[in-house]
């Protein structure tokens, strides 16, 4: 059974690393680089969506999605499009009403930061201002209901920017428990990984 571990914006396949030494069976833990999902200069959400989905689709079994922030967002999009395809869901951090504000106030941010700190993440500064451009209007409130599967919503007990958006996404989703993770921030995976994979283990029973 497989357990896909998608990372957040501004971060890289290795960011889940501490997180998964803590988790037993490991060889059914997969996780991607979600540069992969898209080409440069075509950096678009619907790209890298559809890039995703075929991805999971490739795996015969239903999956367990755990994603941070960007992450969430892909692993809560393909719960409510692929309902019985997803077993289990972590969504940490998660939106699913974009909040426009938040997003042009990071763009701006982005735009004076210099090109070297975009290199690890396997995108150019300009790919990155038009991926998050490109989810401005996404909303997935009517979608919600379509999910079924068990779900854990997750947030750093620090994270007051998305604090208010996980809770009311759990109180959406009909299966779904929220929980913060103590001395962290909205890097769960990096600040609290132990914390984390604590948490993971609850759901996952592994």
């Amino acid at each position: 059974m497989k357990y896909i571990l998608l990372h957040g914006m501004g971060q890289n396949a290795s960011s889940w690393n501490e997180t998964i030494s803590f988790l037993p069976n490991t060889s059914e833990i997969v996780c991607p680089e979600l540069s992969d999902f898209f080409s440069e200069g075509n950096c678009y959400y619907s790209k890298m969506y559809t890039a995703f989905c075929d991805y999971c689709n490739n795996f015969s079994e239903p999956l367990n999605l755990c994603g941070l922030s960007l992450g969430a967002v892909l692993a809560l999009n393909y719960a409510i499009d692929y309902p019985r395809r997803v077993k289990s869901l972590i969504l940490i951090a998660p939106q699913y009403d974009m909040p426009k504000f938040l997003l042009k106030v990071q763009n701006v941010l982005f735009k004076f930061m210099p090109e070297s700190q975009f290199k690890d993440i396997g995108l150019t500064k300009k790919d990155f201002i038009t991926l998050t451009n490109s989810m401005a209007d996404m909303d997935f409130t009517s979608g919600l209901e379509k999910v079924s599967c068990p779900v854990l919503v997750l947030c750093g007990e620090k994270d007051n920017v998305n604090k208010k958006a996980a809770v009311k996404v759990a109180e959406k989703l009909s299966k779904a428990k929220f929980s913060t993770i103590e001395n962290s921030g909205h890097e769960v995976n990096i600040d609290n990984p132990n914390g984390l994979a604590k948490a993971m283990k609850e759901l996952y029973i592994i």
